[in-house]
């Protein structure tokens, strides 16, 4: 058995699997990654000794089964616009599985999320029913049950890694590019139906981090010949929960020195641009988590690394401020806070 883990990235461009590189890169560890861009992903990692990037396709079954091979994980970030979820993530997952199951002890690590559970009054746990209240939600619960089949039949191991909604560098999707994109503009910062209740999310460095933790966890437990774990595991991480996201726009504000100014969009203006717009016509079914304060119990990873804590909040914020100034804005970010600009490293 190799003495460092071999592993293979899907989705290495977006937003969580951006992360889980940046961690993994910054380890100095071996990794692979499939993307369809590979000028994108060039520019995302320059220089990278320990990266070896291919071009092409998770739909690609014989490339994927290819490159999939040797790799002891294979982490599943892959992920499409909420109008092309269906026909896409659950046949890109079966391709995984089946790109795993040769090798017999390939570890799939999938990024879950709580659309399983629906609206639920209750923190969910690492084994709580799922309830969706949409079809994505029962999409999702779908993709995990053929996670968890493959991994009992022996075909793959499986960690499932539940997360809420993330921000963070290179974060670029519709509801959190806007707002620090217009928190740097001193434009009004965007959000859905309700900005004044509690709500969970996650620093996509700190996912990242857990997520790499339990990969080093399990390769540890495998290379030392202890129990490798269960077959199909699930660690929920919730990262921080604001009072409001009214009180967060309030600390994004702070840092850019500009008037806080906040958007609503109600649901009838969801309802009315979605008449236009494929993607938002999709968002209509998931406004029960803009509505709702839903919440993951995240206590059993936390006391498996009770070292860890979240990066503080105004350092996250500070660092994903100044990511979307460089990378997207083209220009320094300089937080009123210290004065100085301010440089990712």
């Amino acid at each position: 058995m190799n003495t460092t883990p071999t592993i293979l990235v899907l989705g290495a461009t977006g937003s969580i699997g951006y992360a889980v590189m940046a961690n993994l890169l910054a380890r100095k560890l071996p990794v692979t990654i499939l993307v369809r861009n590979r000028a994108k992903a060039e520019a995302l990692f320059p220089n990278q000794p320990t990266l070896t990037l291919v071009e092409g396709d998770v739909q690609d079954a014989a490339l994927l089964n290819r490159i999939a091979a040797d790799k002891d994980f294979i982490f599943h970030g892959i992920n499409y616009p909420y109008n092309k979820w269906f026909g896409n993530m659950d046949t890109a997952t079966q391709k995984i599985i089946n790109a795993a199951g040769p090798r017999k002890n390939s570890t799939i690590i999938l990024p879950g999320n709580v659309y399983n559970f629906g609206n639920t009054a209750e923190p969910i746990r690492e084994d709580s029913t799922p309830n969706p209240c949409t079809r994505k939600g029962q999409l999702r619960v779908e993709i995990e049950a053929m996670l968890e089949q493959a991994a009992n039949a022996g075909k793959c191991r499986v960690m499932n890694v539940r997360l809420p909604d993330f921000w963070g560098p290179n974060v670029l999707n519709e509801g959190v590019k806007p707002i620090f994109e217009n928190a740097l503009n001193g434009k009004a910062l965007p959000w859905i139906v309700n900005v004044d209740i509690p709500h969970q999310s996650v620093y996509t460095k700190d996912a990242a981090e857990i997520i790499v933790r339990l990969l080093l966890r399990d390769w540890a437990m495998q290379t030392q010949l202890t129990s490798a774990g269960k077959a199909y595991e699930v660690w929920n991480y919730g990262g921080t929960t604001v009072p409001s996201i009214r009180s967060w726009f309030g600390e994004i504000s702070a840092l850019t020195g500009k008037p806080l100014t906040v958007q609503v969009y109600s649901r009838f203006m969801i309802h009315l641009l979605g008449l236009f717009m494929p993607v938002l016509r999709e968002v209509k079914e998931m406004l029960y988590l803009y509505e709702n304060t839903i919440l993951l119990d995240d206590q059993k990873v936390r006391t498996l690394f009770p070292d860890f804590s979240p990066t503080p909040m105004k350092q996250a914020l500070t660092e994903t401020l100044t990511w979307f100034s460089e990378h997207e804005l083209k220009r320094p970010f300089a937080s009123v806070t210290t004065g100085v600009s301010s440089v990712i490293v």
